[in-house]
């Protein structure tokens, strides 16, 4: 108990109900866009980059709908703090969990290999839905306190929280112990300088995308998975789990990533304000429009 009143406010706060929260939300999103302008230059590139059939209207349109989404899923994720298992019922809905039964019932291991796409903090809810030991890399925070939080919320319903420095050796000593796994592993974040990458196609940019994911599944011959996200309303997801492979995949070879740049794609593309955008993506693109 003594987290709980390590953690009061936030704690008081997720006990408010969800239409209240939301009202919080919208003040939020009121002070970022029309105040602080939270990286309005950024997110307006990034989406000229993705989408430039777009007018610059709707790119407007796009990333105002984003950060508001952005506000809601902040606001959605303090929730996890307080919220019951009924009530996560009522907020997603996964279409095919007959596909990890399946895997588990084979003895399968797997890297949910996903994206800054959807509310991904609400992914904390999959070991409700799923049999196997759900893992999930994280970057710890520079401040211990808001760090803590952030695992709490994380962690709640059974997720194991792994810093992403002893990620790779924590899996494989679970694979070892045949503990079936599934990993949450988030891949759509830009590589800093040094780390190991494999450049494809994204929106027609030649693009960095991290090698890890792919290294752990072929290490501990898991299944890959992409968790595609679709928001049906406020407040109420979908998540459909779609197979990249259940094969073994051979060391430096970057199909697993190619075939998760294009299933992100295609769902950016069909709720667009759903995705990162405040984020520099395309950091290298920026600095070329700029000289």
């Amino acid at each position: 108990m003594h987290y709980k009143i390590k953690y009061a406010p936030f704690y008081l706060l997720s006990l408010l109900p969800l239409f209240v929260l939301y009202w919080l939300s919208d003040l939020a999103f009121f002070i970022l866009y029309y105040i602080a302008r939270y990286r309005k230059k950024v997110i307006e590139e990034n989406l000229h980059i993705a989408f430039p059939e777009k007018t610059s209207q709707e790119i407007q349109q796009v990333g105002k709908r984003f950060l508001r989404h952005f506000c809601t899923m902040m606001i959605e994720s303090l929730k996890n703090l307080t919220i019951s298992k009924a009530a996560i019922h009522k907020h997603i809905t996964v279409k095919n969990p007959e596909l990890i039964q399946k895997y588990y019932e084979e003895g399968r291991s797997i890297t949910l290999y996903t994206a800054h796409q959807g509310n991904w903090e609400w992914l904390a809810f999959l070991p409700i839905f799923v049999p196997h030991q759900v893992t999930s890399f994280y970057q710890p925070l520079s401040n211990n306190y808001f760090d803590g939080l952030m695992q709490l919320i994380r962690s709640r319903f059974g997720v194991l929280c792994i810093p992403s420095d002893k990620g790779y050796r924590t899996i494989t000593k679970l694979d070892q112990e045949n503990v079936k796994t599934l990993n949450i592993i988030i891949g759509d974040q830009r590589p800093r300088n040094k780390s190991a990458k494999h450049y494809t196609d994204f929106f027609g940019v030649k693009t960095a995308f991290l090698v890890g994911a792919d290294r752990i599944a072929s290490k501990g011959k898991h299944v890959v998975i992409f968790p595609a996200f679709t928001r049906l309303k406020r407040g109420s997801y979908q998540i459909e789990f779609q197979l990249i492979t259940d094969k073994e995949i051979p060391k430096d070879n970057f199909n697993v990533i190619n075939d998760y740049s294009i299933r992100l794609e295609k769902i950016i593309s069909n709720q667009p304000f759903m995705w990162l955008w405040s984020h520099k993506r395309w950091k290298d693109q920026f600095n070329q429009s700029k000289n």
